[in-house]
């Protein structure tokens, strides 16, 4: 049986005083009035108990077939990330003075809501390595839209080298915002043996002319890209780079872009505690050097104190903010998404270093094994050769399409067809495979997967 005894909040000395105040010497007295024949004199021989992503597993297996998402099996990933959030999330973001928080202009009464906000932007430069983080902006894609405007305003330059490796969807919005008179975007291709950014072509486009270079890490393909060469190269002619991606949890076990030469470090905060949702609302991160903090778009709370100089929270460089200067502000976003950034601040803090670091390795160890289960798989390979975290690339025989319907019809979400993305990987599978997959999950998909493929 396990020790419980942590669960416990009371400690000796607590215990004793109690005594005390009740006149008992030990606490078997508090239970003399109950005969000794009816006591238990051995300990009840228990299993371990389970964690609670077991609990949940073992209660969700009791429910009936009928149940909407019961029994599925989830490999998709490629931004939307089905990771477990622990009950405390849902349960504390539902208190009222959370759950209808608006943007807290009176800092008098709004304390509660600046704190969280500030332990947020904390986490988050913890996270990504970096000096300062805003409030959040809407997602992911929006976030690396900004930091590129950013890039624009700090540098001077209107041209962008875009790594073809970032999330196609982040690099649609991107287009979106720039304007296609005044700025200019090149696309770098990646390696088509190692998944990353060519180097090799980056170096051949860079100039004088460039504001920043944008990868992503882990890539849209699952590979790790190696920074720090990418950010000398970009430094050595003034620009700057900005780093993606949108899969948080690989931080967990990744070094920081922030330690790698990273000037600004966004992306998608998904998968720290908020659930797929149909696709949102998400969390979009933005974290940058302190140097850069006034051409930083978003909110920004600030430490301080009060007259009685007691610590207190407000908002800090608020004339950045469009309330304030208009259309000469840094962005047209005037406001952030809190609810969600206090998931990801609860997720964090209830995970703590390590726990996140746990989390990581299980997403790492699965998709390892996941991998090798693959090579045992007639009519499909993997087709990279670089690291990956999470997530990798298969290439099948049979059309996608056909595949993934034999898979649904298994309740698997067996992966995302990339040819609608990159048209020269019509028969390629993203596969995400994350610590709510289990081995038995995975062996069944890869069974699944080869009678697919015959």
């Amino acid at each position: 049986m396990g020790d419980f005894s942590r669960y416990i909040p009371h400690t000796e000395a607590d215990c004793r005083t109690m005594l005390e105040a009740i006149g008992v010497q030990k606490v078997e007295d508090l239970f003399d009035v109950i005969p000794r024949k009816y006591r238990m004199t051995n300990p009840l021989h228990l299993p371990e108990p389970l964690s609670e992503p077991d609990l949940l597993r073992s209660l969700r297996g009791l429910q009936s077939p009928a149940v909407p998402g019961a029994g599925w099996s989830h490999f998709l990933g490629a931004g939307a990330y089905h990771h477990f959030i622990p009950s405390v999330v849902p349960s504390l973001i539902s208190r009222s003075e959370f759950y209808t928080a608006y943007t807290p202009y009176q800092p008098e009464i709004s304390q509660g809501t600046l704190q969280a906000i500030f332990e947020y932007q904390t986490l988050m430069c913890q996270l990504t390595g970096m000096e300062v983080s805003n409030a959040s902006m809407y997602d992911g894609s929006s976030s690396l839209a900004e930091a590129v405007l950013m890039s624009q305003r700090i540098t001077k330059r209107n041209k962008i080298l875009l790594s073809q490796a970032i999330h196609p969807e982040y690099r649609k919005v991107i287009e979106t915002y720039v304007d296609p008179n005044q700025q200019e975007i090149v696309t770098v291709p990646y390696k088509k043996k190692e998944g990353r950014t060519d180097e090799d072509e980056l170096s051949s486009l860079l100039s004088d002319e460039v504001s920043a270079v944008v990868v992503q890490s882990p890539n849209f393909f699952g590979i790790i890209e190696d920074l720090g060469p990418i950010g000398e190269k970009v430094h050595q002619v003034g620009g700057l780079l900005i780093v993606g991606f949108s899969e948080a949890v690989a931080y967990g076990i990744l070094t920081p872009p922030g330690a790698c030469g990273a000037d600004i470090v966004v992306g998608e905060g998904q998968s720290l505690g908020i659930p797929v949702s149909f696709g949102g609302p998400y969390l979009g991160v933005f974290t940058t050097l302190e140097k850069h903090v006034r051409n930083m778009p978003g909110r920004l709370v600030g430490e301080t104190l009060d007259l009685d100089g007691k610590r207190g929270f407000v908002l800090t460089l608020a004339t950045r903010e469009q309330h304030i200067r208009r259309e000469r502000a840094t962005s047209n976003i005037c406001t952030n998404e809190g609810l969600c950034a206090l998931m990801a601040t609860i997720y964090l803090s209830c995970l703590g270093k390590e726990g996140l670091r746990e989390v990581a390795l299980m997403n790492l160890s699965k998709a390892e094994y996941a991998k090798k289960v693959l090579s045992g798989v007639k009519g499909c390979s993997l087709i990279f050769s670089s690291p990956t975290f999470n997530e990798f690339v298969i290439r099948t025989e049979r059309e996608p399409g056909e595949v993934l319907k034999v898979l649904t019809k298994e309740r698997i979400l067996g992966g995302l067809s990339l040819g609608r993305f990159y048209p020269e990987m019509n028969r390629h599978l993203l596969i995400t495979v994350t610590e709510m997959v289990t081995k038995e999950e995975i062996d069944r998909w890869a069974d699944v997967l080869g009678r697919a493929l015959k």
